[in-house]
């Protein structure tokens, strides 16, 4: 949570410097590494370690800071003689505060990505291997839905009020448009080839998809539901979020190992090397940087969004980053 008024008075009058306080956490799952870590963004430090948790990559942060989820991609197979055959995995419920995996919450099928309603109630993940998306009530922690999304899908958007859902189906080209109060499909959006991560314009009118095959990112107009345009990044593109601009979009090519940073409004790209295969990737709001992972050596690099150097290099324990979460403080 943001400090107080009253706090912030007060600490100012003792003569403590306000850019001391702590920056945003960054909650980053560890994938091979079997761990979610904390970063204190002002500092690009780790400040704790959450162990018990299997291959982590997709990964949620309540609306309070209060919980984290994690889905798992490892699958265990059904007991012999089972009733189903179905493999199951894992959601795991993280109480930063205590400092461990305060419930395991079984889900059918490895989970991708994951995603949180605003209310901070359900939490959707997206089942690649099974054509469908799982929806859990965070106060039941049960998985209340599984609902037919299209082949391959991959990741999810929720609008700022709640009512909509976005998934990407990277199997067929296409973005599933979910209505939230009825949790039914209601309309499909094209979504470039193969399409996979996700990320809203600033007023939510366009959604900019990742076709890795393609190197592109698409601009799908909400509208429409058509692709209004194309951009060329590079082969393996993968991760992507929006700048503190509103207006800048970053995105990485594992292949061509780049960040680019991309102007919406007028289409001018800049583009850095960030060898090997830059990967994941996150703004983070309010500091002016990006995080950036790689899917080949257990670092995050910091990166300005203005002039897109390195600031800092923060060495993971262990495994590689995925899905971060992020909290402001």
């Amino acid at each position: 949570m943001f400090p107080s008024i009253r706090t912030v008075i007060f600490l100012a009058a003792l003569g403590w410097p306000l850019g001391a306080m702590a920056g945003p956490t960054v909650y980053i799952p560890l994938g091979a590494g079997n761990q979610v870590i904390a970063v204190d963004a002002a500092t690009h430090r780790i400040t704790a370690r959450y162990e018990g948790v299997e291959n982590p990559h997709g990964l949620v942060v309540t609306p309070d800071g209060e919980y984290l989820v994690a889905g798992s991609l490892s699958e265990t197979p059904a007991p012999a003689g089972a009733s189903h055959e179905t493999p199951t995995s894992s959601l795991y419920l993280i109480h930063p505060a205590h400092g461990h995996v305060m419930l395991t919450i079984p889900v059918a099928g490895w989970t991708h990505h994951q995603a949180i309603t605003p209310d901070g109630r359900h939490v959707i993940s997206t089942h690649t291997a099974r054509g469908d998306i799982s929806v859990l009530d965070m106060t039941t922690d049960q998985i209340v839905r599984r609902i037919a999304t299209g082949p391959a899908p991959n990741y999810t958007l929720i609008t700022r009020e709640g009512d909509r859902a976005y998934v990407s189906n990277s199997g067929d080209g296409t973005v599933t448009e979910i209505d939230l109060a009825t949790w039914k499909p209601v309309r499909s959006l094209e979504g470039g080839p193969g399409p996979e991560h996700m990320v809203f314009s600033s007023d939510e009118q366009t959604i900019f998809v990742t076709n890795p095959r393609a190197g592109t990112v698409s601009a799908v107009s909400v509208d429409t539901g058509k692709v209004a345009g194309t951009y060329e990044i590079g082969p393996g593109v993968h991760g992507l979020d929006m700048g503190d601009d509103g207006r800048t979009l970053f995105v990485t090519s594992q292949q061509a190992e780049t960040l680019t940073a991309v102007d919406t409004a007028s289409g001018e790209m800049r583009s850095v090397v960030l060898a090997p295969a830059p990967y994941h990737l996150n703004t983070i709001p309010g500091t002016g940087t990006v995080y950036v992972s790689s899917s080949r050596e257990p670092v995050i690099r910091v990166i300005d969004q203005q002039s897109l150097e390195l600031i800092a290099t923060i060495e993971l324990p262990a495994g590689e980053g995925h899905q971060m979460a992020v909290v402001a403080q």
